[in-house]
């Protein structure tokens, strides 16, 4: 198919290698602070991408890296950049009641927006943990100052997912859109195709043909995620995991940023806010 119009909106999970959910069974929260911190170099080389090909994205940036590196979040704000919340310490919103997500979300957005000088608008939930057993989280996400969740991703996976879920953006309440992670429909399913692991683990070739089957078969733009530290094959290697959970965080890990900077190329990329006309009036 030939390259569509549209622009797509791009955009960035801020997390560390030792936040990951995946691996947290491994890694323990009082430790954060003691590892090598390889977040802020990242980021940084994806801003000298973005910029080099004309690319803006939105940054679901945590609270706890913003309280630790505020220059970074000002550098990503200087890019033209938009700066939404992942929360505050990567805690899956399906793991906490309302009251400690509702503290986590104001704790994460009065950060980025001390740090930033801008208003955050958007909330992207870890892993995708907004779902069945959680609804009550789109009313809280819409007390707390909220217009925006990126928080469902409309598959099946063993980590999250919401299959029967809109594919496209939906009112989740009234004044707070949903706007779910690109799928592409086929054979009577949702298919992967807004990035994330998918997007490093198979050939770069199926990644561009759900974008694209999107664009012109959907006529929709697509929404893409990845995070700083699949563009960071140097990164520790963290022991006790198992064979499927190596595979899924260190394959293909030397490959992203080349493979990031050909998508950059064959589409047209901005910010979540301006793609789906959500701007702070």
């Amino acid at each position: 198919m030939p390259p569509t119009t549209l622009i797509n909106a791009l955009t960035v999970d801020v997390e560390d290698y030792f936040q990951v959910s995946a691996l947290a069974q491994h890694i323990d929260r009082a430790s954060w602070d003691s590892r090598p911190c390889r977040v802020e170099h990242n980021v940084q080389r994806l801003l000298a991408l973005f910029e080099r090909r004309d690319a803006h994205a939105t940054f679901f940036t945590l609270g706890w890296v913003a309280e630790r590196y505020p220059q970074l979040v000002r550098d990503i704000v200087a890019g033209g950049h938009e700066l939404a919340s992942h929360g505050y310490g990567h805690l899956r919103a399906s793991e906490q009641t309302p009251e400690e997500f509702r503290e986590d979300l104001l704790r994460a957005k009065g950060i980025l927006e001390d740090v930033s000088g801008q208003p955050v608008l958007g909330y992207r939930a870890p892993s995708f943990s907004i779902g069945y057993t959680n609804p009550w989280a789109f009313d809280v996400l819409l007390e707390t100052g909220h217009r925006y969740s990126s928080s469902v991703y409309p598959v099946k996976h063993d980590h999250y997912g919401m299959p029967d879920a809109p594919r496209f953006p939906y009112a989740a309440r009234p004044g707070l859109t949903e706007i779910p992670v690109t799928t592409t429909r086929m054979f009577g399913r949702n298919l992967p195709g807004g990035g994330g692991g998918y997007f490093r683990l198979a050939p770069y070739v199926l990644s561009r043909w759900a974008l694209r089957r999107v664009n012109r078969i959907d006529r929709a733009p697509a929404i893409f995620y990845f995070h700083p530290w699949e563009i960071d094959p140097e990164q520790p290697r963290v022991p006790g995991t198992s064979l499927k959970t190596r595979f899924r965080h260190y394959v293909n890990l030397d490959k992203t940023e080349a493979r990031l900077d050909r998508l950059l190329g064959d589409f047209r990329w901005g910010r979540v806010d301006e793609v789906y006309g959500l701007r702070a009036a």
